[in-house]
């Protein structure tokens, strides 16, 4: 089997010439085989009736004299017979066998008839014709010792064809290098990739279908470089996120190994561990939820819900989290009735709320407010805290991603919170989105379609 695209091409287009060519040449022939019988006919016969009129004029000696000067001889070969079969011949066949002439033949020619001897159907390779004489009737025998028109045609169709396929064939030779010397480059860059190098420059300039492929790939590699910077970072955060909770309980319970610890440290030290086991679960918890959310086969359990209501029953849930810090809301919420999933809903609610008070000032604002257009619903929950900057921004969303890592101790979490709500929201076919201005607070903007169709 031939692998190379380049060795396949240039065979093709050799193929497709050559078997076109030959076609071409038949079906030319076939088409204007009466055309070439003719034309090939014509010149035998008027040579022949020439010869037979100088036959004709002049006695049998000076006759002969001149036919066997005649220029026209180094193309046509003559046989004159007799009644007897006996024969004189003019010219020579240059090492060709004469045609054979049968008595059947002779004898129609003497009676009058003109005999075309035509095998091929395309050229008259024979012509007799009843000559007249001093010495009697004969029959005269014309055949072309090379077909003039026919050889010419011939000749040139094949020199033309040879030379069709030699130039053809260079031209795609010299075509099919650069033809294919994109989809080696592309192989090339197929290679790195699968070896983890995605700074590969491909410079594909060409248009069509072979541009478009190029491009495709440039930005397939980029979403592959992203994805394994991504992959990279999420196995950093995870080992980070893990690492520090088990050095903590990994201290703590060797110091509770210490028999002349008190009662007041041992009980400190249990918080600790307990606190810090909590946070494990909670970003173990954190983890499969995105996952399951993730999965294909994640089917939301669609119900009609008070969007206004849910908001306030889940702020009402985490009042501790909030009243203890003297935080307090301002709420301009419309009854607006949507199809979604209540409790996945409730997760964004509770995550992207808990997320303003934490990072609140004491005694700060929260406002929550909603507006409804044809098809969807507004969501708005803003606050007064730290802000975020613009370039964290771009990532707020990615799993264990931190806004501000200098804050992590102080602001404890996961970083998974934000990253469960936007996979709700794109499973309800909706948006979140975030304006904000270091300093000068954080404002989350959720659309959701009034009606959310499931999807297959």
């Amino acid at each position: 089997m031939i692998r190379s695209l380049y060795t396949r091409v240039v065979l093709t287009f050799i193929i497709s010439v050559t078997a076109g060519t030959v076609i071409a040449y038949f079906v030319a022939t076939w088409a204007y085989k009466d055309q070439l019988n003719e034309n090939l006919k014509f010149p035998l016969l008027y040579f022949a009736q020439d010869v037979a009129r100088v036959y004709e004029a002049l006695p049998s000696a000076e006759a002969d004299a001149y036919v066997s000067g005649m220029q026209l001889l180094n193309s046509y070969h003559i046989r004159m017979f007799d009644e007897n079969g006996q024969y004189q011949s003019f010219g020579t066949l240059n090492g060709r066998t004469a045609a054979a002439v049968s008595k059947e033949q002779i004898h129609r020619v003497l009676n009058g008839e003109i005999v075309h001897v035509n095998p091929t159907g395309i050229s008259t390779t024979l012509l007799g014709l009843r000559l007249t004489t001093e010495t009697g009737t004969k029959a005269i025998f014309v055949e072309p010792r090379a077909f003039p028109s026919t050889s010419f045609v011939v000749k040139w169709l094949l020199n033309f064809s040879s030379l069709s396929l030699i130039t053809g064939s260079l031209i795609i030779v010299i075509a099919a290098v650069f033809l294919v010397r994109p989809i080696k480059k592309l192989t090339i860059a197929t290679r790195h990739i699968a070896d983890g190098d995605f700074n590969v420059k491909i410079n594909i300039k060409q248009k069509g279908e072979l541009g478009t492929l190029a491009r495709s790939f440039e930005e397939m590699m980029y979403d592959l470089q992203q994805l394994e910077h991504m992959r990279r970072e999420f196995v950093a955060n995870v080992s980070h996120e893990v690492q520090s909770p088990l050095t903590s309980i990994s201290g703590y319970a060797l110091a509770l190994k210490q028999v002349d610890i008190s009662a007041a440290d041992r009980s400190r030290y249990l918080d600790i561990i307990i606190a810090e086991a909590n946070r494990m679960s909670k970003m173990s918890a954190g983890l499969l939820k995105l996952s399951l959310l993730e999965s294909p086969s994640q089917q939301l359990r669609l119900v009609t819900l008070s969007l206004d209501e849910q908001i306030r029953r889940v702020i009402v849930a985490i009042q501790p989290q909030w009243s203890a810090r003297n935080i307090r809301f301002e709420l301009n919420l419309k009854a607006i009735r949507v199809t979604a999933d209540h409790d996945q809903l409730n997760q964004v609610w509770t995550n992207i709320i808990g997320n303003s008070i934490k990072f609140s000032m004491d005694g700060g604002v929260i406002t929550v407010s909603m507006k409804q257009d044809i098809k969807s619903v507004i969501v708005r929950i803003s606050d007064k805290g730290i802000g975020i900057s613009h370039e964290d921004q771009k990532r707020i969303f990615e799993r264990f991603f931190k806004a501000d890592r200098s804050h992590s101790r102080k602001y404890s979490g996961s970083g998974m919170g934000l990253a469960i709500a936007k996979q709700i929201v794109s499973l309800h076919q909706g948006d979140i989105r975030v304006e904000s201005e270091p300093g000068q607070g954080t404002a989350f903007i959720i659309t959701l379609p009034i009606t959310t169709t499931p999807e297959n």
